[in-house]
């Protein structure tokens, strides 16, 4: 049995969710209507996922799940009535791994959540490559075992995918998608930004991201 959070203070909501949850099976089902609850639950349960609202009656789901990535590798899935590009963007960069804006089809609900646990069942804790250490469970990259500071969401994110695809030339269209986990659309600004703060401080690890004219980007070792 895998355990599972509701962080939702719509009760029609929390209750919908759940008899969908009951009914396909597979979980242990833990409920909170605020975020005061939700921290008890994290602090004293063993959770494999948590579903998340934004707009909370104590406060910003957004700041519970920052808290949450401080020191904690559960997935979360926010589900929100927020679904603009710019609040989907944030939701991700705060640290969600993945986004369905209210209403949603309970079909992608449970294939999203299902998604997920095969991921956290997949993923190692700790990436290494020569000096350069990735911590998963809290999002941060070390070189000779030294933090280099990346911001934990977009930069982080960034690194762990050209690491997963060493050596591999990546479209600027793909590392969108694997970043903010949406298409590209307008120009690349923010890629280009987040790929030179990576870069510079990737200095002294042995490794680099390299420009590939037309194609997009590779991650390999200095030459």
């Amino acid at each position: 049995m895998r355990n599972i959070l509701l962080v939702e203070d719509d009760k029609d909501i929390q209750e919908t969710n759940r008899n969908l949850l009951e009914r396909h099976g597979g979980y242990d089902i833990y409920q909170a209507m605020n975020l005061e609850e939700a921290r008890g639950i994290v602090a004293d349960t063993h959770l494999d996922i948590i579903l998340l609202d934004i707009m909370l009656p104590d406060g910003s789901g957004l700041d519970f799940l920052a808290e949450l990535r401080q020191d904690k590798k559960i997935p979360v899935l926010i589900l929100s009535a927020l679904g603009k590009i710019d609040d989907r963007l944030k939701g991700l960069e705060a640290g969600g791994n993945a986004y369905l804006p209210k209403p949603y089809d309970s079909r992608e609900l449970l294939y999203t959540i299902e998604s997920l646990l095969e991921l956290k069942e997949d993923v190692p804790d700790t990436v290494t490559r020569g000096t350069l250490t990735l911590k998963i469970s809290n999002n941060t990259a070390f070189v000779n075992g030294t933090d280099i500071g990346l911001t934990r969401d977009t930069q982080f994110s960034l690194l762990n995918t050209f690491v997963k695809y060493e050596n591999k030339v990546l479209s600027t269209e793909f590392l969108y998608q694997e970043v903010w986990g949406q298409p590209l659309t307008g120009n690349d600004r923010a890629l280009v930004t987040a790929v030179s703060e990576v870069r510079r401080k990737l200095a002294g690890s042995g490794f680099t991201i390299i420009k590939e004219r037309g194609k997009g980007y590779r991650f390999g070792a200095t030459e």
